[in-house]
Order: structure tokens, then sequence, then C-alpha cells
């Protein structure tokens, strides 16, 4: 049985939780809730679960306080939320699932599933240590978990050359020659990054303004990259990109 905890204040959401969690899960075992913090942290170190449904948002602070004291991380959590862009940026920076309010069931189970399938590989650790580091606002070293079908990765955005898309496949290559392809769209990266000096020359690529060495404008132009790399600039966004580039 996995073994769940459900971390929710307000009582029908979390009855919500458990009934969809009942009806569609039946290896799941529901062995607490709770809608406090302290309430949280002791159900989760005294009960040890191995899957943790934890509302952001709590009665008297939130979950990220929750798991700074629940270390070690030996549990998946999966998060439901309202929306909260800070929030949500920091659960996709760390490849961890999670639900929006109002819950919608299909979503609901598509993100226990996933979060399922990853119980035992041992890097729930690695994403939780990520997040939690994306909450604080005053750490600058960000990094980037990307979940391939046989790892987790942890990467430093900063160590990231470029990225190129093929379908709904998304390669990153970065700095130490090394390749990773992630099953998610170059959009979502985009997206992700957007704080981050990336700049989208071509719909095929995103590339890490600072390792860029030279803008060629022949043969309606392209971009070399620190590794040799060139990136073509879309007709369309042509102009765009070059304005850009010159305020650099």
């Amino acid at each position: 049985m996995i073994r769940t905890v459900i971390i929710e204040d307000e009582l029908n959401l979390r009855e919500i939780n458990r009934m969809l969690l009942v009806d569609n899960f039946p290896d799941v075992e529901i062995v607490g809730e709770a809608g406090r913090v302290d309430e949280a942290v002791t159900l989760i170190k005294t009960e040890k679960p191995d899957l943790v449904l934890c509302d952001i948002e709590l009665e008297d602070g939130n979950c990220f306080q929750v798991l700074q004291k629940c270390k070690p991380y030996n549990f998946r959590p999966v998060f439901i939320t309202a929306f909260n862009q800070y929030a949500i940026k920091a659960i996709k920076f760390s490849a961890i699932d999670y639900i929006l309010k109002p819950v919608n069931e299909y979503e609901f189970c598509a993100a226990i599933q996933c979060a399922i399938e990853q119980l035992g590989k041992n890097n729930s650790g690695i994403q939780t240590e990520n997040l939690l580091a994306h909450t604080n606002y005053n750490n600058s070293c960000k990094k980037v978990v990307l979940r391939t079908s046989d790892a987790m990765h942890l990467v430093a955005v900063e160590e990231i050359i470029y990225c190129k898309s093929d379908n709904s496949y998304t390669t990153f290559f970065l700095h130490n020659k090394k390749e990773i392809t992630v099953s998610k769209s170059i959009k979502e990266f985009a997206e992700l990054f957007a704080d981050y000096d990336f700049l989208r020359p071509h719909q095929s690529f995103l590339v890490n303004l600072n390792s860029i060495i030279k803008i060629d404008k022949t043969d309606g132009g392209f971009i070399i990259m620190t590794n040799g790399a060139e990136i073509p600039i879309s007709t369309r966004r042509k102009q765009l990109i070059f304005d850009q580039l010159e305020k650099l």
C-alpha cells in the first residue's frame, strides 16, 4: 500500500481529495490528515508516508514551512494550489507534480499517477531541496530539475547554452558538453526562463544570452554560441531579435 497523508486546511476540499484518492487509487492508504503547519510536521514524521498531498496555503502558514522541517525527504509531495504564479514557477523549476484548484478529476489522477510512478527512485530530495531554494527570495543561484525517463538532473540555469526543440521534446546543451533530453515542449521552458536572460530567436531554439559570442547578419542571420553552435534567426523575429541583442 502507498501510505499517503493529506495536508489541507479546508475540510470540504480535504474530503474531495480523500474521495478522489479512494475512488481512483485502490493501492493508496490514507494514514492521516492535517490543516496546520505543526500538525502536518508531526503527522509526516510519525506516519512516514510515501506520498504527501500539500495545499500550499495553510491556516497558519504554508506547506514550504512544513517541508523545511521534514528532512530527510523520503516521501514525494504533490502540491494542490489556487493559481499562484510564484509558487507554481518554483514547482515547475523542480519538476514536481501539482494540481490547480478547483480540482479537476482528470488532472488530479494524472498528477497522482505520475507521482506514484516516481516512488522508489530516490530523487524526491533533489527536487524538494531545489523547490525550497526557489522559494527563498535571497537565493540567487537558480537551478532547474530536468526529469528524463531514467534520471533527475539538477542543472544551474547559467550552465545552459541553449535548448533545441523536437516536437514535444527539448534537448538542453550544457557548458560541460552534456546533452539532456526531456519530454516537455520548448514553450514551457521559454516561459520558465523568461526572467533569466533567455531569448527565443526561432521556434525551435531557446538561447542563453550570456552564452552568445557573435551575431552574424549574413544569410538571413544566425547566432553563434560558446560551443560553436549556429542558431538560426527566423525571418519574422529578425528585427526584434537584433534590437534585443544590440542592447546587450
